[in-house]
């Protein structure tokens, strides 16, 4: 067993998640499901040779002082694949990512194209990708920087940790820096990008309340700047933005959030009904009643004013479980199952005579 085996068994298996412990077989995540590639059991001394192969010298030093590491790989100059190393039960483990390089359409992704599409003609604030882990936040992501580095004059600034996606110039200029190896930290990047002269800023994860002050800063100084966060939706997102900063600063970020957040889009990806994935998605844009809610700390009002913003683009999951199951992508169950609101989007459903 070697890395690139792996990879190979990634790609030739359909797997976008790969689990490499001791005490199992190798599993891996398909269509959502994780499952069992092969039935030969992996021991410790395995994954040591692995790791001891695969690690450079500052990934095997993040491991032995951090006990976990992540890094990006490339193989065959076609696929690039993310790896996670820590230890659980003193033992160590590995799980892989794979990234698709090839850059899709929104639309092809079932994404909502001209929503995403504005949020790159932005020429300052803010904008958040949302979901949990494995959600399509990075393609979406990626996508949009994509659309911007085709058609924009621009130099786009990414900070990542690892880097997962490359860019190749083309009307825009893309310098990706990558923590541990290109600067020491996102906070560290955000105070010198003032030198870099970027016209958009991409910071991999708001993960704490320093890098989420700097990526606000960042936005008010006239950058457009992407980010994700780990929420599923607009209204957590939202909250724990506000909940990084002590309460003596939640008016003040409230004040900059409502004018700042151009927009969220979280997402969630759905099992399809004939194999494969496809996102459910909510949308909120900026509007002046989105503003005035983010102000005056009345976020429990946004979800119907989000259900009822098709004019500025802005759609609930539900009215995108809905369409998925109108368009015969996900079943009804799926549908469900993914839902926040199960009795309001059954009810819809029920009259549409979809289930």
């Amino acid at each position: 067993m070697n890395i690139d085996s792996l990879f190979q068994l990634m790609i030739d298996s359909n797997v976008t998640d790969l689990f490499v412990r001791a005490g199992g077989p190798v599993r891996g995540r398909v269509d959502s499901k994780v499952v069992g590639l092969g039935k030969d059991q992996i021991n410790i001394e395995q994954i040591n040779r692995l790791i001891d192969a695969t690690l450079d010298s500052q990934a095997k030093s993040d491991l032995e002082i951090k006990r976990n590491c992540e890094f990006a790989l490339w193989h065959n100059d076609d696929w690039r694949f993310r790896l996670s190393v820590f230890f659980q039960r003193n033992t160590p483990t590995i799980v892989i990512r794979k990234i698709n390089l090839q850059f899709s359409s929104f639309q092809d992704l079932n994404l909502p194209a001209k929503v995403l599409s504005n949020f790159c003609q932005e020429r300052r604030g803010l904008v958040l990708l949302t979901g949990t882990t494995g959600s399509g936040k990075s393609t979406t992501i990626a996508t949009m920087l994509e659309h911007i580095n085709k058609n924009l004059n621009y130099h786009i600034l990414a900070v990542e940790e690892p880097i997962e996606f490359t860019f190749k110039d083309k009307m825009s200029v893309v310098n990706q820096r990558e923590i541990g190896k290109d600067v020491i930290s996102y906070q560290a990047a955000l105070k010198q990008f003032a030198l870099h002269s970027p016209d958009v800023i991409f910071i991999g994860n708001i993960r704490d309340a320093e890098t989420c002050h700097a990526v606000l800063t960042a936005a008010e100084t006239g950058v457009l700047v992407f980010s994700t966060i780990h929420t599923v939706n607009a209204v957590s997102t939202i909250k724990r933005i506000i909940n990084f900063f002590p309460p003596h600063h939640h008016n003040l970020v409230r004040g900059q959030l409502s004018t700042l957040l151009k927009g969220v889009v979280s997402q969630r990806l759905l099992p399809m009904s004939g194999g494969g994935l496809v996102p459910a998605y909510e949308s909120m844009v900026l509007s002046p009643t989105i503003s005035r809610l983010i102000r005056e700390d009345k976020e429990w009002e946004i979800p119907q004013y989000i259900a009822s913003g098709d004019i500025y683009g802005m759609k609930s999951f539900n009215q995108s479980l809905l369409e998925l199951v109108e368009a015969k992508k996900v079943s009804s169950r799926v549908a469900l199952d993914y839902s926040d609101q199960k009795e309001d989007l059954g009810m819809e459903l029920r009259n549409r005579g979809l289930v």
